[in-house]
């Protein structure tokens, strides 16, 4: 794994040994492509949701943004992501070593230009409609969200509660929701 565009492409990730599941090097660089063609990358601030390696929020970093939030729980990918961080090596990343619902239950410092969610493949569509409809308070009126998961649990549906509905795409097992605040 590795970062695919941007002032630190080509520099390796390490990922953990665990139940972690990156987003692989082909969907980044379509998420990213997609993303470069709807928003400017440039200044924006990023949140990234079950960060696992950190993958997304350093390659936005890496593209321009000018801070990534990572949010993660588990121990094993906290230490990873922090080692991705330092490797990376660009300001503006922030780890946050919490569960998501707890981080998004605290009001926001400002809000956010992209956020992107790759929560656990196993998670339903209920509790991710609990997810979603926290961020409401946290991103800008022109953001981005972006959601990643298995196709076999469609989440888009449990998105849709909240945000507007711009793209969906699929790649093998994996599909990128993409939306915006109504």
């Amino acid at each position: 794994m590795r970062i695919v565009g941007g002032l630190a492409k080509g520099r390796r990730l390490a990922a953990p040994a665990s139940a972690t599941r990156p987003t692989s090097d082909r969907v980044r660089e379509s998420l990213f492509n997609a993303l470069e063609s709807r928003m400017a990358l440039s200044g924006a601030r990023v949140l990234d949701l079950f960060a696992g390696t950190g993958a997304v929020g350093l390659e936005a970093l890496s593209r321009g943004a000018a801070e990534a939030v990572l949010v993660e729980k588990d121990r094993r990918a906290l230490e990873v992501l922090r080692k991705n961080v330092a490797a990376v090596g660009l300001p503006g990343a922030r780890v946050v070593g919490r569960a998501v619902a707890a981080y998004l239950a605290e009001p926001p410092e400002e809000p956010f230009d992209l956020v992107f969610a790759d929560p656990p493949y196993a998670i339903d569509g209920t509790a991710f409609a609990g997810v979603v409809a926290q961020l409401e308070k946290w991103l800008a009126a022109d953001a981005f969200v972006v959601v990643e998961y298995g196709a076999r649990n469609d989440l888009g549906a449990a998105c849709s509660t909240l945000l507007t509905s711009v793209l969906e795409r699929r790649y093998g097992d994996t599909v990128l929701w993409y939306g915006r605040p109504r």
